[in-house]
């Protein structure tokens, strides 16, 4: 969910939601209430990173969870400003103590090769997901639903999982704690159900190109091979609301340089592109203009593998030297604003504040090059160092290479002596070398899974797959198991929890937090009905319509 969703700088992505219902007639050249429909009902997308996989329990990356939330469909689906709608499941009941949840699930609901969507596919995806031969970094989503963590940690048999299948529509989930964001979980699509049979027909290759899937979702995909960079979403006709799906089908590019998406915009090649701040600047008054506001952080990741990294002296000195604010408003533009700490500004207030303000330390997030240069020193005096030298890590699109420009630059400006390296390479590679830790720092970036803090904060803890720099803190630790268990139905306790945790990890720059990015991007003024949301998955095409 950056999909937003990996944790690096092409995954999870999250953004504002500008929604216009689709309704009336879908039958070409009728009216559908903002204008009639075009004959040929085909969006052209943009995409700036490749597609790395299809298999729901592999996810990682915002374009990757973008695909699947509209290829595949779980229990919910998320509309507009992430409202829990109804997806397979038509009937839900909880019990009093909101630890066992009943889902009834619709008869008619199909998979793409003709299956029915059974209670049973959610069975098998759960325990596919949590078991660790499938090494599902997203398995940490499952903590709290019965026997997750023990069947993560390898101490019980995926078998055991809380949720059973009692006939073919009836599902029961049974939770060891409450879960104050479950059903925005159900959301999302590491829940989704799987075809066994797939699954198993395909083997290794499953979700490794688009003709090893099988789709429940409003669309399917096709022309996928696995490292293309073209593909296509077609409407799927075994899906249980298709009479609302007004698309035929889906376009999408990846085009890694805004030069060249926005030469594909002009000549109507494309429906949307994501824009550079320069262009944003001369286009901010075309009628197709809008910003993608977005729960999504970007920071970097040391390697605290490394002896220096786990130096907190070097962390702090390489923080201080980067001049946020210039960053996000000269760099990056677009009303991107400076971080304060891990979580996105706008995510969650309580009491009227938002959690970014409560959170607040003095240390984590500023710019001092006299702290800067004094850190330094500190640091490589503990170290028995004289100067230090890294390389920084980042995609190889246009913005990460200016957002990896600028930070060497800063760096090595305001601390003199420090050689820093600069290595862009493809999305997905990048977040292959990230998962191995074959990195000296790296731009990451984290867009929200579902709107609550945990959703970043829970990426930190030890052992977690997305703690790519090994940041290790028994203290934080402390804090975010309490959130998750003693503290979990009691909100003010749990908020608090929260807080704390997150002023150690900025105290501590076990991160070192950058910008909360908002991208803008033109979208044809005849593209109706599309669904962006701040935390989940990005774009819903599901009820988009092409006018005349």
């Amino acid at each position: 969910m950056n999909w937003k969703k990996t944790l690096t700088a092409g995954v999870a992505v999250a953004s504002a939601a500008v929604a216009l219902t689709a309704c009336g007639s879908s039958d070409s050249g009728k009216s559908n209430g903002n204008g009639k429909l075009a004959e040929k009902q085909v969006l052209n997308w943009n995409e700036a990173s490749e597609l790395s996989t299809m298999d729901p329990s592999k996810i990682m990356d915002t374009i990757g969870g973008d695909m699947l939330n509209n290829t595949m469909e779980g229990l919910y689906r998320l509309g507009k400003d992430s409202k829990v709608e109804p997806g397979i499941a038509e009937k839900t009941t909880v019990s009093k103590d909101n630890l066992t949840y009943t889902f009834t699930l619709r008869k008619n609901a199909k998979w793409s090769n003709g299956d029915p969507v059974t209670a049973k596919d959610f069975v098998y995806s759960w325990q596919r997901t949590v078991d660790p031969k499938t090494a599902a970094s997203y398995s940490y989503l499952f903590s709290g639903i019965k026997n997750a963590d023990d069947i993560v940690a390898g101490k019980k048999a995926p078998s055991t999982l809380g949720i059973k299948a009692v006939g073919k529509y009836k599902l029961v989930v049974s939770l060891e704690k409450q879960l104050p964001y479950f059903k925005l979980l159900m959301g999302f699509c590491v829940f989704a159900p799987q075809n066994q049979k797939a699954v198993e027909q395909y083997g290794s290759k499953y979700g490794t190109a688009a003709k090893y899937m099988v789709y429940d979702g409003p669309f399917k995909m096709t022309g996928w091979t696995g490292t293309n960079l073209k593909w296509k979403l077609v409407k799927n006709d075994n899906y249980w609301d298709k009479k609302n799906v007004k698309l035929s089908e889906i376009n999408f590019s990846v085009n890694k340089s805004t030069t060249t998406s926005y030469n594909l915009y002009q000549s109507k090649k494309l429906d949307e592109t994501i824009l550079s701040p320069e262009q944003s600047k001369q286009l901010s008054n075309n009628g197709d203009y809008s910003v993608l506001k977005q729960a999504r952080t970007s920071y970097l990741d040391f390697n605290q593998t490394q002896k220096k990294f786990q130096n907190k002296n070097i962390r702090r000195a390489i923080s201080c030297a980067i001049d946020r604010k210039q960053l996000a408003e000269k760099v990056l533009g677009a009303g991107t604003i400076p971080c304060e700490g891990p979580v996105s500004k706008g995510l969650a207030k309580r009491d009227g504040k938002d959690f970014v303000e409560a959170a607040k330390t003095s240390e984590g997030a500023e710019f001092n090059k006299t702290k800067a240069q004094k850190y330094l020193k500190q640091g490589l005096k503990e170290l028995g160092e004289s100067n230090l030298s890294f390389t920084l890590l980042g995609d190889d699109t246009d913005n990460s290479k200016k957002i990896t420009e600028f930070l060497q630059s800063q760096i090595e400006e305001n601390l003199p002596g420090t050689k820093v390296s600069v290595q862009n390479i493809p999305f997905k590679t990048r977040v292959t070398r990230s998962q191995k830790g074959q990195f000296d720092v790296v731009v990451s970036s984290w867009g929200a899974d579902f709107s609550d803090p945990i959703s970043y904060l829970d990426l930190y803890t030890t052992g977690n797959a997305y703690n790519f720099g090994s940041w290790k803190n028994a203290e934080y630790d402390k804090w975010i198991n309490k959130s998750k268990t003693t503290d979990a139905g009691n909100a003010e306790a749990r908020w608090n929890d929260m807080v704390k945790a997150s002023k150690i990890i900025n105290e501590d720059q076990g991160i070192s937090p950058l910008f909360q990015l908002n991208q803008p991007q033109l979208i044809r003024s005849n593209v109706k009905g599309l669904i962006q949301n701040t935390a989940g998955a990005v774009n819903n095409w599901k009820n988009v319509y092409i006018t005349k």
